[in-house]
Formats: C-alpha cells, structure tokens, sequence
C-alpha cells in the first residue's frame, strides 16, 4: 500500500499535468485565433486595394442586378464580390457564392457574419458542376475563375440550365500571360475572350457585350468582360 503522502503527490503530478496540457492547448487555440484574425485583416486590405482598380461596380451593373434578385458568384473565393452583390441584392435578394475550396470559404463566412450578411448562401462546389438550382438564377458571375475550368462546357451547361430566360451571365478574366507560368494542372493563369464568346454562343447565350480593355491591373495585366444571356 502506498502512504497518503505518496498519493497526494501522485495526484498533484497528475493535476499538474492536466493543467500544463492545457496551458498548451490554449496557447495554440490562441495563435490559431491569432492567425485568423491576421488573415482577416489581410483580406479587408487586399479589397480596398483592389477597389481602386477592379471597376467592381461596372462588373455589376454588367449583371443588371437590383434588389430582389438571386445571383451567384462562381468562384467566389473570401468573397470579394460575392459582398458587393449582396449588398447590391438587398435584404430581399440573394447571393449563392460558390467554390471547390472550403478554406476561402470559410473566410467569406466569417466575413459574411462580421458584416450581417443574411443574404449570401455559402457552397462547394465541384470541378464540373456549381451546383446551382434550376431555373432559378438572374445573373451569374464568373470573375477571375473562367480559366481554371477544367471543362468548360460542362460548367456552361449547368450555369445556363440555372439562369432563367433573359438572366445574364458576366465572365471577366485576364488575357494569357506572356510568361511562362503556369497556373494549376498547367494551365495559363488567363485566356482569350474569343473562344469564351464561342463557347458561349454554342450554349444557348446571346453575347450582348465584349470589352477588351475593361481593366487594367496593378501589374499590367490586361482584363477583358463579357456580357452574355439566356436565350429564351
């Protein structure tokens, strides 16, 4: 049998333990936090940044959104414009955001709530499919996403089935890159508006505007928009 004593240091060792663990646990749930916060702070100064440049409001107004409307953002990422057109929607509207990620997500998540954004869906997509319900859509953004479809036309296929008649669909991406860099699975981080506009015109869309020059980047890129709709 041991002595009291012994047992009393036992379960002293045993409590301190307890208490060291969960010091520990603590400390990193606190730099998690810590990095969030950093991120989220990170985020609120890459939009400001990129208000000055990305003509948001003319991508917009490219919608033909107002308030009541159902929108979705493919490729919606931390939700640069998935927040504008939620404001742009209204408390009425919607905006279904879409993305294969969940880690940006999450992100627009957090920033949906810290800005009451009541209107804005969050989903995951898949690579071939947004998921988006049929029939039911008044307009569809594809920013900075079109060149990393890994089949177009399958994605087409389920963006118009989504619109209803007349709804617009806005594609806005870059021109390809002179240099050699690849983005994911080797494919250019851009592309030239023309085979969108074919793709397009194959897809039951009437193209009803192409802008070459509709941004110039921070960095030289050149960004082009297209401005498509269902036919009926």
């Amino acid at each position: 049998m041991t002595s009291p004593e012994a047992d009393l240091r036992k379960r002293l060792r045993i409590r301190v333990g307890i208490f060291l663990l969960a010091v520990v646990a603590c400390l990193l749930l606190l730099n998690q936090i810590l990095k969030v916060v950093n991120t989220l702070d990170r985020l609120a100064v890459v939009e400001a940044e990129r208000d000055q440049w990305q003509r948001a409001a003319g991508v917009i107004a490219a919608l033909n959104v107002k308030p009541g409307s159902v929108v979705a953002d493919i490729g919606a990422g931390a939700g640069y414009f998935a927040l504008k057109l939620s404001r742009a929607v209204g408390p009425s509207g919607k905006v279904l955001a879409v993305d294969i990620q969940r880690l940006p997500l999450m992100f627009l998540w957090m920033r949906t709530i810290s800005r009451s954004g009541r209107n804005i869906s969050i989903r995951l997509g898949d690579r071939d499919d947004p998921h988006l319900p049929p029939n039911a859509m008044d307009g569809v953004l594809v920013a900075n996403t079109y060149h990393e479809f890994a089949n177009p036309e399958s994605m087409l296929d389920h963006i118009v089935k989504s619109l209803r008649p007349g709804g617009r669909l806005v594609v806005l991406d870059r021109f390809p890159e002179s240099a050699a860099s690849p983005g994911e699975n080797g494919r250019q981080h851009g592309l030239l508006p023309a085979s969108v506009e074919d793709q397009l015109r194959r897809k039951r869309f009437e193209v009803l505007d192409l802008r070459d020059e509709f941004v110039n980047g921070p960095d030289g890129e050149r960004w082009w928009l297209i401005t498509a709709a269902r036919m009926n």
